[in-house]
């Protein structure tokens, strides 16, 4: 019988499910709220039945492209779960999904192990420091294999994988799994009834004990409660080897992997438990701070800190997700938003399941909750008591990197598009629209050709416009292969009243990534403000590169001298020559034009293999790895992002339909012949 602490707050568990497309993420989530009883049928991806996949293209495509919060209930506490897109075009919602979330479960695909997009959204919690389960599904596949499984988690991710579990059967005979931490054994019928509890099987006995034992002593080796105990008992019990796990778990030093078959219903339960004895409440996630340091505990009575992470904005309204760290949040009540400095009414608060919603009095710390009636606030947004403000770190935001013109069919429409993809931006920050000032054309830009099809196609659905989309186009940068010396440039304007003078002397030199700006001036011939002044003025040029009009990156400047004027200095006029400055030492060098690259894996039948290495050469794709898993081929290649437009219509082609390939931004690299030495 367990036990449930008295604190609200210790029976919440925040988690989101993360994983590469196709690995079960939805599946297990659909599995999830069955076994709760939040829903009474069992939906299905192929079918267009679930819950969290409810929007038209997700149900079209198969695939999650949105992030779907939903609330359950497992034995005596309340979960509040996000089902993640797996796809690396939606990588964004996973971030924002992360900055919010106090634990996550990891799915892998027991056949597949490690792929691409699993390593990507690992690291990303790798960053926020959420901890994670692992749940190693599709175990009643052909070629499913549990060690090879984790060996993959343990070589790739490098966690310390602690298994707490054994299958009953293989591939099409898995039946159930032997509890490691318990020693009994979790069987499921064919009728999709509940879990039935038994010993261990005779057979399966001798290989327990051994992975028991080899559970103990991994544990004992990173806990040093469970090592005293394993050194005077040589063995851990039950109770002590589930603290040591949970404890392992909430500091990132181990990662408990269970596994079972989503699709089979098998192994959800132990999933269930598992969340709830691993992975922490709010309570056991330090307090939120802001930029100066100021601390927010997970306290109802604390003032109130909250962050938007997720606006849906519709024609009828927007409803903005938030967490809430501390205080409490009512109905009818004024918060302040810290990001637009202005107040905002609370309408409604509702308890999110899908697009389904349940309202609700009040929302108190610890809480995943929609609002309805904010008007200013956006993804990232800090929500707080107007009299205790303070600002939370927002999810960063990556850079997009294709681009593609939209325009309507009919010019009488042009407004309707420029405020439904506004509305488009301002649910999701990684999609940027803006305007082209040389042709005049609506340029909407994002994460990849999946991203733009599935915002477009989002427009002529919901507005019922006839769009007419260009041939994407990707995002380069440039950089400076080698840099310059000693260019002196001069500001000099007189043209009636206060002139303006500002000399400097600027040296330009490569580097790694980024931009660096130093002065090494002496004798105080630039004083200090104006010095701030020149590289502001300097990051204004960055925008711009001689090449082609893109974003530099990649380069060092030095302030190595100047001079100034007593009447006729100031900011502005060193801020000019900063930017000028540079855009004429940027002229001077040699520079390289980089395009993004992203890494390329491929899987096809074996027969296949020639026809997709000789396409990946044609795209200028470099290969740096293959093998073979499952009957299959899986080819990894680096390969520009330009290349790549096409390439799924492409590779069905060649495979007859059987070739799937995923892709994730690996950065940039110089684009072949495109140099400028002057």
């Amino acid at each position: 019988m367990r036990t449930h602490p008295s604190d609200p707050l210790a029976v919440v568990r925040n988690l989101g499910i993360l994983a590469h497309v196709d690995a079960g993420k939805t599946t297990v989530t659909e599995r999830i709220l069955f076994a709760t009883g939040t829903t009474h049928k069992r939906g299905e991806v192929h079918d267009g039945t679930t819950v969290t996949d409810f929007d038209p293209q997700e149900r079209d495509r198969g695939i999650t492209i949105f992030a779907a919060a939903v609330s359950c209930a497992w034995d005596g506490h309340r979960l509040n779960l996000i089902d993640t897109p797996g796809h690396v075009d939606f990588a964004d919602e996973v971030e924002r999904a992360l900055r919010v979330l106090d634990g996550a479960v990891a799915v892998f695909d027991a056949v597949a192990g490690v792929e691409p997009q699993s390593e990507s959204v690992w690291r990303q919690a790798d960053r926020h420091g959420v901890p994670r389960i692992a749940f190693v599904n599709k175990l009643d596949r052909a070629g499913a294999d549990l060690d090879a499984a984790v060996e993959s988690i343990r070589r790739r991710l490098h966690p310390a994988p602690l298994v707490v579990q054994l299958p009953i059967g293989s591939e099409d005979g898995f039946t159930g799994v032997v509890d490691l931490v318990r020693m009994r054994a979790l069987t499921w019928p064919d009728s999709g009834e509940a879990a039935q509890d038994g010993p261990v099987p005779a057979a399966l006995r001798e290989e327990a004990l051994r992975r028991r034992r080899l559970l103990e002593e991994a544990v004992a080796e990173r806990h040093p409660a469970a090592l005293e105990e394993f050194c005077d008992r040589e063995t851990l019990s039950a109770g002590t080897l589930t603290a040591a796990l949970r404890d392992l778990t909430r500091s990132g030093d181990g990662v408990v992997v269970l596994c079972g078959s989503a699709y089979r219903n098998r192994g959800i339960e132990p999933l269930l438990d598992a969340v709830v004895a691993y992975l922490p409440s709010p309570l056991d996630v330090p307090a939120v701070r802001d930029g100066n340091g100021e601390e927010r505990p997970s306290d109802p009575a604390a003032p109130l800190a909250a962050l938007a992470f997720k606006v849906n904005a519709t024609a009828t309204g927007r409803l903005t997700y938030v967490r809430v760290y501390s205080g409490t949040i009512e109905k009818g009540a004024t918060v302040w938003d810290a990001g637009a400095r202005r107040t905002e009414r609370v309408g409604r608060i509702l308890r999110v399941q899908a697009d389904r919603h349940a309202p609700l009095e009040r929302a108190v710390a610890g809480d995943i909750v929609a609002v309805v009636g904010l008007k200013s606030a956006r993804a990232g947004s800090t929500l707080c008591a107007p009299d205790a403000p303070l600002v939370l770190e927002p999810p960063s935001v990556a850079e997009p990197v294709v681009s593609v013109a939209v325009e309507v069919g009919r010019s009488v429409d042009t407004d309707r598009l420029a405020s439904a993809l506004a509305r488009l931006a301002e649910e999701d920050p990684s999609l940027v629209v803006r305007t082209d000032a040389e042709t005049g054309q609506t340029l909407l830009s994002g994460m990849g050709e999946l991203h733009l099809e599935v915002a477009v196609e989002k427009v002529r659905r919901e507005q019922g416009l006839v769009l007419n989309v260009g041939r994407p186009k990707v995002s380069y940068r440039e950089t400076v292969g080698r840099g310059v010396s000693g260019l002196v440039h001069r500001h000099v304007k007189q043209d009636g009243g206060a002139g303006q003078f500002a000399h400097v002397v600027l040296d330009v030199e490569p580097l790694e990534a980024g931009f660096e700006f130093r002065s090494t001036v002496v004798g105080g011939r630039v004083p200090q403000e104006y010095v701030r002044a020149v590289e502001a003025g300097c990051r204004d040029a960055l925008a711009e590169g001689p090449l082609g009009g893109n974003p530099v990156t990649g380069l060092r400047v030095t302030l190595t001298d100047g001079s100034t004027h007593v009447k006729d200095s100031s900011d502005t006029a060193f801020r000019t020559a900063g930017r000028f400055g540079l855009r004429e030492a940027l002229r001077a060098c040699a520079m390289v034009l980089l395009e993004p690259v992203v890494e390329v894996t491929v899987t096809v039948p074996e027969d296949a293999v020639g026809a997709v290495l000789g396409d990946l050469a044609a795209r200028r794709g470099r290969v740096s790895g293959s093998a073979t898993r499952g009957g299959s081929a899986v080819v990894t290649a680096t390969v520009p992002l330009a290349e790549l437009f096409g390439y799924a219509t492409r590779l069905r082609s060649r495979t007859q339909g059987r070739g799937t390939f995923t892709a994730r931004p690996t950065g940039y690299a110089p684009a072949p012949a495109v140099t400028s030495a002057r």
